[in-house]
């Protein structure tokens, strides 16, 4: 499975793209969201200086058909709404790729996360330019969970290694110290401990987004 991270720009016809510029200030989550037909139906929190009058453009904006404040306070205003142009939710729809929230909206910027196979994502990238979407690659890795990392060994002797002080600064805990708590020896601990450091790091650095990630997405999920 691959995850990716995308910075999408939103087309300046769809609502929020034009009303989240107007509003710079202001922050769009979207917490959930669901494609009909011709329709789509979405919650979204937004949070901001004047919620109330981004509340009142998304109102008044004949793309929104329905608009229901769900909780409302100081700066926070949480909404359902139906809109004719849920042109995000249509790509992620067509490409059978669904998008992980809350998608992050900011001055016509989506933020979007999005998991599966290299063939769905190659398929949402086409989706989002027919329906007019630009897109920079933030970072395409494949996603790993946490238990595949690491053997149980090398978590154990990570995670002794954590509790014991051991990269605490000053170190609380040798090396020696810590091969005698897990009753090993020292230095079957150093080498589990160097490749379970090797692999954390490695992953790390795998995560940072690099320059040649603002290619095209197809052209990325194209590594094998």
């Amino acid at each position: 499975m691959a995850h990716a991270t995308l910075s999408v720009t939103l087309p300046r016809r769809v609502w929020i793209a034009q009303i989240s510029r107007d509003h710079p200030e202001a922050t769009f989550r979207v917490l959930a969201g669901v494609p009909g037909q011709e329709n789509g139906f979405a919650l979204v929190n937004i949070t901001g200086p004047d919620v109330e009058s981004v509340a009142e453009s998304m109102a008044a904006h004949d793309q929104i058909t329905e608009l229901s404040p769900a909780q409302v306070s100081e700066g926070e205003l949480t909404v359902h709404f139906e809109t004719t142009a849920p042109l995000l939710l249509f790509s992620s729809k067509e490409s059978g790729m669904p998008l992980e929230p809350p998608i992050v909206i900011r001055d016509g910027e989506a933020e979007v996360d999005v998991t599966g196979s290299r063939a769905r994502l190659s398929e949402l990238a086409d989706q989002l330019e027919a329906f007019g979407f630009t897109y920079r690659v933030e970072h395409v890795r494949e996603r790993l969970h946490d238990s595949q990392l690491l053997s149980e060994r090398q978590r154990e002797v990570l995670v002794a290694a954590v509790e014991e002080g051991y990269y605490d600064t000053p170190r609380c805990c040798t090396l020696t110290e810590l091969a005698e708590r897990l009753d090993i020896a020292k230095s079957t601990c150093s080498e589990t401990l160097h490749r379970a450091e090797e692999t954390v790091i490695k992953r790390f650095v795998a995560d940072l987004p690099t320059e040649d990630q603002d290619g095209e997405l197809a052209a990325a999920l194209a590594e094998p």
